[in-house]
C-alpha cells in the first residue's frame, strides 16, 4: 500500500471541495440541493442562536447562496430528514436512521452523554414518562410549550419542565421522532407515526456502524487524520488509529501524509479525484463566504487550528468583558484561507445587517481582491436576511472598512 505525499494548500482544498465549500454555485438553489448538501456533509448541527440566520440555515447558505429557508423546515416534515444525537443535536439524512438505531439500542453500553442522561431521567421518572406516553398515544403530535407546568420555574439550559425533560428522553431513546417544527420549537410524535414501516431488523450490527461513521467522517471531511475522525459523529477515540489504518489496508481508504504533519492522514476513494485534480492545479477554490460557527468547517476547533491556522471559539458563553471578538463572530473564508471573523447583528425591523467588528487574521494582507470578494459576499448576506443596508463599525486593520465600505457602495 503506497501513500500520496500532498502538500497543506492540498489537502485544505480536498476538504473544502468535499465540503461543498471551494466555489460557488452555478445555478441558483432548488429544494433538492438542500438535501444534496446535508447528504454530502453527513450532518447538520441545530444552535438556536439568532443575532443572524439560526447555524443550520446558515452553514447552507456559505454552500449554496440565496435559497428559501422554508425548504428545510419542508424536508424534515416531510420525511427526508430526522433529528437526533451525532455530535450534536442534529438534522440527519432519513436513510441513515438505522445507524442512529443502533445507537439507541446501545444505550448500556453508549458513551454520548444525552442518551445516558435520557435512559437515567426515565428511570427516575417513569410516572411523567407514561404520562407523556399517553398523551401522545391519545392526541398526537405535541410540542412541549402544551404541556402547562405551573409549578416549574423557567432558567437556563437544561432547566426544562419535566415534560419536555420526557419528550427528550423519548426522542433519544427512540420512541418518538421529532415530526416537524413550529416556529422552530420541536414538534413530537410516536416513531411508529413517524415512519410507520420501520423495523429493527433493518439495523446493522455496532461494529458494522462504527465502521461506516469512520468512513463516512474521512468522506465528510475530505482529509482527515485520526484526531479529527472521532468527533465527527461522537465516536470512542480509543483504537481510531487501528480502525483506520485497518480500513486503508482493505482499500477502502486512501492513506495520505501531509506536508508539516506526522502520521497519516485519510482520504476516501471517492474523493480520488479530487487528489488527482489538487496535484495537476486543477482543483482551486474560488470562494468567498461566511461561515457558521457549527459549520463541519471549524467546529472542530482542534482540526480547523492545524489545518486552517485558524483558532477559533465562540466567545457567547463569554462575559462581555472579556470578550476579544465578539459575542457570535463567523470565519470568513476567502479562496481557501480563513481569513479572519466578523461579529454580526442582522436588525430585521431596520433592514440593517450590522458588523459591529471585522478582524483580519495577522499577517493577512489586504488587497483590493479581497475587499471586492468579501464586500460582494456581505451583499449575499444581508439580502438573504432582508437586511440590505451594510454598516460596518470598524475593522482591524483599521483602513479595511474603508476598502470595504468603497466595494460596498460602488
Amino acid at each position: 500500500m503506497t501513500t500520496d505525499k500532498i502538500s497543506i494548500q492540498m489537502a485544505r482544498q480536498v476538504m473544502l471541495a468535499a465540503q461543498g465549500l471551494d466555489h460557488a454555485p452555478d445555478q441558483p438553489a432548488v429544494k433538492a440541493d438542500i438535501l444534496a448538501a446535508v447528504r454530502r456533509m453527513r450532518l447538520l448541527q441545530i444552535d438556536t442562536i439568532q443575532v443572524v440566520a439560526r447555524s443550520p440555515y446558515l452553514v447552507l447558505w456559505s454552500r449554496l447562496g440565496d435559497y428559501r429557508s422554508a425548504w428545510l423546515d419542508e424536508l424534515l416534515a416531510e420525511g427526508a430528514l430526522f433529528e437526533y444525537w451525532a455530535h450534536a443535536a442534529c438534522l440527519l439524512p432519513i436513510e441513515d436512521y438505522p445507524l442512529y438505531r443502533r445507537r439507541m439500542l446501545d444505550t448500556v453500553q453508549d458513551k454520548v452523554w444525552p442518551i445516558k442522561w435520557a435512559v437515567k431521567w426515565s428511570q427516575e421518572h417513569p410516572g411523567v414518562m407514561e404520562r407523556v406516553r399517553s398523551h401522545l398515544r391519545e392526541k398526537g403530535a405535541v410540542r412541549s410549550a402544551e404541556f402547562e407546568n405551573k409549578d416549574h420555574k423557567s432558567g437556563g439550559w437544561w432547566n426544562w419542565k419535566e415534560e419536555k425533560d420526557a419528550l427528550e428522553s423519548l426522542l433519544l431513546t427512540g420512541e418518538v421522532m421529532v415530526a416537524r417544527r413550529q416556529n422552530f420549537q420541536r414538534v413530537y410524535d410516536l416513531r411508529e407515526r413517524v415512519l410507520p414501516n420501520w423495523n429493527d431488523d433493518a439495523v446493522p450490527s455496532t461494529e458494522e456502524t462504527s465502521r461506516i461513521f469512520t468512513l463516512r467522517a474521512v468522506s465528510a471531511l475530505g482529509v482527515a487524520f485520526p484526531a479529527w475522525v472521532p468527533g465527527y459523529f461522537h465516536q470512542a477515540k480509543k483504537g481510531i488509529s487501528l480502525r483506520l489504518g485497518a480500513l486503508a489496508g482493505d482499500g477502502l481508504l486512501i492513506p495520505v501524509e501531509v506536508e508539516g504533519f506526522e502520521g497519516s492522514a485519510y482520504v476516501h476513494p471517492d474523493h480520488a479525484h479530487l487528489l488527482e485534480e489538487s496535484a495537476s492545479g486543477r482543483l482551486e477554490s474560488t470562494l468567498t463566504t461566511v461561515l457558521s460557527p457549527f459549520d463541519p468547517l471549524v467546529s472542530d476547533r482542534q482540526q480547523a487550528r492545524e489545518l486552517f491556522d485558524f483558532d477559533y471559539m465562540i466567545e457567547c458563553y463569554t462575559p462581555a468583558s472579556r470578550r476579544r471578538y465578539g459575542y457570535f463572530t463567523l470565519p470568513i473564508l476567502h479562496r481557501g484561507r480563513i481569513i479572519g471573523r466578523l461579529d454580526p447583528k442582522a436588525h430585521r425591523a431596520q433592514r440593517v445587517f450590522e458588523i459591529k467588528a471585522l478582524h483580519l487574521e495577522p499577517g493577512v494582507p489586504v488587497s483590493e481582491e479581497m475587499a471586492a470578494d468579501l464586500a460582494a459576499a456581505l451583499r449575499r448576506l444581508a439580502a438573504w436576511h432582508a437586511t440590505p443596508d451594510v454598516v460596518i463599525r470598524q475593522s482591524d486593520p483599521p483602513e479595511f472598512v474603508t476598502l470595504l465600505n468603497h466595494f460596498l457602495t460602488s
